[in-house]
């Protein structure tokens, strides 16, 4: 009886003890208030950006996007391979009414020798692709992912770092900018991978078009 009875007492102390610091199930956790102020000073940041004046003779101008994943220091640029990539961006880039050429497009008229001179700073076949679609403008990105297993809670964890560099159809830089984004994973890593780029394309694509309404010429 003793022993019930201490049970007691100290379930019934603990249960003060809670409501008088008010503690619920619901409240946030710590950090989490620090976590939301950065997201609102991140959307704030994305809607001013995106709302830079743009003249209509910038808006016409054609902008071909690449998109090649870095390996082990290498890059390989093999459009078909980031379809869904490039369709993000391009999406968004449409949406701000700005003009691009789809991945099926470029497959088409450029020559993978000339999408990889993107990627090797090889300026004259550079300049040679850019011709043959008359694009003004190039976006080139480059994307990293890395996934690895977290031995400590055994789960997979990614990581994923974009790069993307505008520059005009003479290799002159408009504009740069760059994100990165990682979470815990699950079986589908690639899946997770791709979540994180679309978490972190609006940020890049919304600093890519300020520049690019302020310094194209």
């Amino acid at each position: 009886m003793r022993t019930s009875t201490a049970i007691l007492l100290a379930s019934w102390a603990i249960a003060v003890s809670v409501q008088a610091q008010g503690f619920r199930f619901s409240d946030p956790q710590p950090g989490a208030a620090a976590e939301a102020a950065a997201e609102a000073r991140r959307l704030d940041i994305i809607d001013e950006q995106l709302s830079t004046p743009c003249r209509n003779r910038i808006k016409n101008r054609k902008i071909m996007v690449l998109i090649g994943e870095e390996r082990n220091g290498h890059v390989y640029a093999s459009q078909g391979s980031f379809s869904r990539h490039v369709h993000s961006v391009n999406q968004r880039l449409a949406g701000l009414g700005l003009k691009t050429y789809s991945p099926e497009q470029i497959r088409r008229q450029v020559a993978q020798e000339e999408i990889d001179a993107y990627f090797k700073n090889d300026p004259d076949r550079a300049l040679s692709a850019s011709r043959r679609l008359a694009a003004q403008y190039v976006l080139r990105g480059v994307i990293a992912s890395h996934a690895a297993r977290n031995a400590v809670i055994n789960v997979n964890q990614v990581s994923v770092a974009m790069d993307f560099t505008l520059s005009d159809a003479a290799g002159r830089p408009v504009s740069r900018a760059s994100a990165s984004n990682q979470s815990y994973a699950g079986a589908d890593v690639a899946g997770m991978a791709l979540t994180l780029i679309e978490e972190r394309a609006d940020e890049v694509v919304a600093k890519l078009y300020s520049d690019y309404c302020r310094n194209a010429r």
